[in-house]
């Protein structure tokens, strides 16, 4: 995913369908679970509290299933 925008370029990433969507394209292209905030910071302004609430509840199933 390497593009950069100048901030006024940037669009809004708060939904959490979107947020999810774009995580699930990052995870398909191969990106690692750390690299995924950096890489959608450099293309959208991301509701952090909402990706977070994701993030956490991800990372929960993913240890309950193990």
């Amino acid at each position: 995913m390497e593009r950069y925008f100048e901030d006024y370029q940037k669009r809004r990433l708060t939904e959490r369908v979107d947020i999810m969507t774009a995580i699930d394209i990052l995870k398909s292209q191969g990106y690692d679970h750390d690299e995924l905030i950096a890489e959608l910071t450099k293309v959208f302004f991301v509701d952090l509290d909402t990706y977070n609430e994701i993030v956490l509840v991800d990372r929960d199933s993913g240890e309950r299933a193990a």
